[in-house]
């Protein structure tokens, strides 16, 4: 398992930043204040670095030890969605919009997914203030599998998609 600080120095895709803006004290405020809930120190500090994108494909998937729809051992993490509001992306900021039209439970901040499986903070059990943990959702398969019990766990659990051999990737 890798420490967070490994981590965060190569956890963003080298490729093209697409236009994302720099993440500033006020846009934080502004989102955790419309999401209405304290977002973990880890995830700011990620988003510090790129307001979102490509995570790199050495931290690009989650290791699990019960089997999900999408694989028998992993689930993945190609993409964390940012803050800053964007036209061409997906945002934490929508997760509000994106829960009511999946039917997913609340309170969340949903950080990957596509619609029919979601990576999100769960704040059903710490409350607005609290340290969420990390949760995988399968809409289709009306399943959710707790990943890690906070954010910075998770990233320090994450690992290479490649290393898993099933074919899913």
């Amino acid at each position: 398992m890798a420490r967070f600080d490994e981590v965060k120095a190569t956890f963003w895709d080298e490729g093209p930043r697409e236009g994302r803006s720099t993440l500033t004290d006020a846009v934080v405020r502004d989102a955790e204040q419309r999401l209405g809930v304290r977002l973990p120190a880890a995830l700011l500090e990620l988003l510090r670095v790129r307001d979102g994108g490509v995570v790199a494909e050495s931290w690009d998937a989650y290791p699990t030890d019960e089997p999900t729809s999408w694989s028998a051992d992993h689930v993945p993490f190609d993409v964390l969605m940012g803050i800053g509001e964007d036209d061409d992306h997906l945002s934490v900021l929508d997760s509000a919009h994106l829960i009511e039209e999946w039917g997913l439970p609340s309170p969340l901040v949903l950080l990957s997914g596509d619609g029919h499986a979601w990576i999100a903070l769960d704040y059903r059990v710490c409350g607005p203030d609290g340290e969420p943990s990390v949760t995988w959702f399968d809409v289709e398969a009306e399943t959710e599998l707790p990943l890690a019990g906070d954010f910075r766990t998770f990233v320090e659990g994450l690992t290479a998609a490649a290393s898993f051999d099933d074919g899913q990737d």
